[in-house]
């Protein structure tokens, strides 16, 4: 009896209405299946000087999802490129595909603009792990309540976005749970931060909101649970994200996003969605450079009796006479202080 064909295991999906659960769930089965790849006429040396002609949607390990010839291709990457301290290729790289074949590959990155990053995990070989590429602005999506106002991630966040070349803008969602915005905001107007104001639920400051990511690629990043994917389905409803409640018993969000990806919605704008987070190290950020990402400290270091003055205890500090005399606010100064002690305990290991 003839053996009946066994069917292949790869299926065709339609990758912009799957979104990441299709690209990373047929992957696995793309891996499976296609043991042997041709390299057809593929050169061996990476180009120096190109053009690129794709842009990085998702990846994981050897394959890219990308947006490629005005659609979304999966495509293989070059094993000639190398991680080489940091992120070989996130979302938002711009880069140079060649088709050889039955596979397109990605042969070459193009030098980054500005990034979203923070310092690998100890366990990594990378010593920089890098979220994002190429962006504008980065959202910086926060929860009036459910969960709690958190400002000293946002603080890290202004930090990360100054280092990467990034603009940032807070984002203050879940407006329809309180009567108005966390006090802490006004700190960060009072900084020169666009701050809106933003509820899923009743549609306010969504057009705020979208007019602000026109034509822009963006980052929304936060904690878990905030709302960044109900935002993007707020924006384009036939996204259609899966979302998930804030757990009940200890106000934390869950991970929906599992990993970060970029959407083209209307109106050109263009936005790469993060995993939610609960802390953020910062990467190229010293203790003794910490006090020129705190504006509000201005030339009050200049006052200061030491030079080298740490703005923690130091006699004849200018920045702490204007801790105490409420020019500069408490909870933004404590914030800077905790930065510190993390940074000096990371030195440890």
């Amino acid at each position: 009896m003839a053996r009946r064909k066994k069917k292949s295991r790869v299926r065709e999906r339609g990758w912009s209405e799957k979104h990441e659960d299709a690209f990373s769930h047929d992957l696995k089965k793309h891996l499976r299946t296609n043991t042997a790849i041709t390299t057809g006429s593929l050169t061996s040396e990476i180009p120096v000087d190109f053009e690129p002609n794709g842009l990085v949607i998702s990846h994981s390990k050897k394959w890219a999802f990308l947006q490629w010839r005005g659609r979304e291709e999966m495509c293989r990457i070059d094993e000639n490129l190398v991680e080489k301290g940091s992120t070989i290729l996130v979302p938002g790289d711009e880069v140079f595909v060649e088709d050889a074949g039955d596979t397109a590959w990605v042969r070459a990155v193009a030098p980054r603009r500005s990034t979203l990053s923070r310092p690998a995990s100890r366990e990594a070989r990378l010593s920089e792990q890098i979220y994002a590429a190429n962006i504008d602005t980065l959202v910086i999506v926060t929860a009036a309540a459910k969960p709690a106002f958190k400002a000293g991630l946002v603080d890290r966040y202004l930090i990360v976005a100054d280092v990467g070349g990034i603009t940032p803008v807070l984002c203050v969602n879940k407006m329809d749970l309180v009567e108005q915005a966390p006090a802490e905001t006004e700190w960060y107007r009072d900084l020169g931060i666009t701050v809106m104001q933003t509820s899923c639920e009743t549609g306010a400051g969504l057009d705020e909101l979208r007019d602000a990511l026109k034509g822009k690629l963006s980052v929304f990043s936060g904690h878990s649970g905030v709302g960044k994917s109900s935002l993007l389905n707020a924006l384009q409803p036939e996204l259609d994200l899966v979302t998930r409640e804030v757990s009940h018993s200890n106000d934390k969000g869950k991970h929906t996003t599992t990993s970060t990806r970029l959407y083209e919605l209307d109106e050109g704008i263009r936005i790469i969605d993060t995993p939610g987070i609960r802390s953020l190290g910062l990467w190229r950020v010293t203790t003794e450079d910490l006090p020129l990402y705190f504006p509000e400290f201005g030339e009050l270091d200049e006052r200061c009796r030491f030079r080298d003055c740490a703005h923690t205890h130091e006699p004849d500090c200018a920045v702490l006479a204007a801790v105490e005399a409420g020019r500069i606010s408490r909870p933004r100064f404590d914030s800077y202080l905790r930065m510190r002690k993390s940074m000096d305990e990371e030195k440890k290991w």
